[in-house]
This record gives structure tokens, C-alpha cells and sequence, in this order.
């Protein structure tokens, strides 16, 4: 699972901070691998199950970034 989902007993205690964020990003990476291996593989199953990890990890970040916006200056490039 997801490093992004914990169980509801510890959900609100985690700190978001950039080695989270980054550990999200390396399995998106992972998972965009596999979905794609599955394809060329014609494993259409397994590639579902991979694309709504993603999906979540995705929705995830992206309320990070919402709730967290940035100044332009302090965009890290």
C-alpha cells in the first residue's frame, strides 16, 4: 500500500515534509513502470489495480500542494 494511506488510527499525527513527498514520488515512479510493463504485457487487470495507487498518490500530492501554496520565489526548480 501506499506509503500516503495509514490506518485511520494514525491518520492526522503525520507530519508532511519533504522526504514524504519525495518517497510519494519514487513510488509514482515505480508504479508508472509497472503500469507500463503490465500494458505491454496485455495484463489490462494488474494495470488497473497500479493506475488507482497512482490515482490516490496523485490526489494526495496535490492537496499537499493546494493546502501549502508557494510564493514564485521559493519554487524550487
Amino acid at each position: 500500500m501506499s506509503v500516503a494511506f495509514v490506518p485511520d488510527w494514525l491518520r492526522g499525527k503525520a507530519q508532511v515534509n519533504q522526504e514524504t513527498i519525495q518517497q510519494l514520488l519514487e513510488e509514482n515512479d515505480q508504479l508508472i513502470r509497472c503500469i507500463v510493463e503490465y500494458q505491454n504485457k496485455g495484463r489490462a487487470y494488474e494495470c488497473v489495480q497500479y493506475q488507482h495507487v497512482l490515482h490516490r498518490n496523485l490526489i494526495y500530492l496535490a492537496t499537499i500542494a493546494d493546502a501549502n501554496p508557494t510564493s514564485p520565489s521559493k519554487v524550487v526548480e
